[in-house]
């Protein structure tokens, strides 16, 4: 598992400190850091260290959407032709179908990005209409 590196710039401005000081911490052993070219790279836990506190957790925003959706007068034929269209295409989403006979009643749940989840509702529409 690569760990995350900073550059001497980097943790000059993190710490508003100036890149000179930084540089002299590295060489009178205060910090850490591993030397790469003619450039100083400082590890995450060694400016941990450093500093005696953790350093912030950069996060990527993740937005994940639920969708439901119910089709009423199903075929089983219909059912069974979408259940193995969307298993088949599953890539990068998770869906489950659920059908009733009885009912003729076929609800699907997908899971996934908002662009995963729109295209997945294009291609349900377009199993649908490819019956009519």
């Amino acid at each position: 598992m690569s760990e995350e590196l900073y550059s001497v710039e980097q943790v000059a401005e993190r710490l508003g400190l100036h890149v000179k000081t930084v540089r002299n911490y590295v060489r009178e052993g205060r910090l850490k850091a591993v030397r790469i070219g003619k450039q100083y790279r400082i590890a995450r836990r060694d400016l941990e260290a450093l500093t005696g506190r953790p350093e912030p957790v950069r996060r990527e925003r993740h937005i994940e959407v639920s969708s439901i959706v119910e089709i009423d007068v199903v075929s089983p034929e219909m059912a069974n032709r979408l259940m193995n269209s969307l298993m088949a295409a599953a890539s990068g989403i998770r869906a489950e179908a659920i059908y009733d006979a009885q009912r003729a009643h076929m609800k699907i749940i997908l899971v996934g990005s908002m662009d995963k989840n729109a295209s997945y509702f294009k291609f349900i529409n377009a199993i649908l209409e490819s019956e009519k």
